[in-house]
């Protein structure tokens, strides 16, 4: 129990340092409110517990080990966070929030609700970065023999530790939005989240 606490207590620090899971969710619960927040979350939860589950189950460490799948999967991470960021910094530029910050996610349908789901999703599968986190700090906690329950346990525990800081991180910026809906207000955040994502997508660039 010490062991895990000790765990959890690392993961904790790990969670709130800034990273472009956090960007996108703020983003979106900032433009389009709290359902799409917690959309964007699930998506980014989901693919921590495949990626944890992955480490758990040894097949991440043939990702990581295998140099053209570590190099695919860090490519094609770097190029959807520039994407984003390009994506915000044009929203941005063209300053238009008007209707888009009249919609919620609820009236956009499925689609546009699994467009939410699958952001938040691609944003965390495709950081190589959450991967190496799982397979070079679970074992350091559990031990060279701990089995794969234990080790499953101490992955969805790091994804359920980040699901609720990022549910918080959603409601405390689905309060403030009646305070950033000025247009000047909302070009600065999407200048500021699309720089972020930029130098985020920099950064997987230059994991090794």
């Amino acid at each position: 129990m010490a062991t895990y606490l000790s765990f959890l207590a690392l993961v904790l620090v790990i969670t709130i340092a800034p990273g472009p899971d956090t960007a996108l969710t703020l983003r979106a619960a900032l433009a389009r409110g709290r359902g799409a927040g917690l959309l964007t979350m699930a998506g980014v939860s989901c693919a921590g517990a495949v990626q944890g589950l992955l480490a758990a189950g040894g097949l991440g460490a043939i990702i990581v080990a295998s140099e053209p799948l570590f190099l695919t999967v860090k490519w094609v991470g770097a190029a959807y966070l520039l994407w984003l960021g390009g994506h915000a910094l044009w929203t941005a530029w063209r300053g238009d929030f008007s209707a888009e910050a009249a919609r919620e996610p609820e009236s956009r349908g499925r689609g546009g609700r699994g467009r939410l789901f699958a952001q938040g999703f691609l944003c965390n599968i495709t950081n190589p970065k959450v991967l190496a986190f799982n397979l070079a700090v679970l074992p350091q906690f559990v031990g060279d023999g701990a089995g794969l329950p234990v080790l499953a346990l101490y992955a969805l525990s790091l994804v359920a530790l980040g699901s609720l800081y990022l549910s918080t991180v959603v409601l405390l910026a689905d309060r403030a939005r009646s305070f950033v809906s000025a247009p000047r207000v909302r070009r600065r955040i999407e200048g500021g989240m699309g720089a972020a994502m930029i130098g985020f997508s920099a950064k997987v660039a230059t994991t090794h």
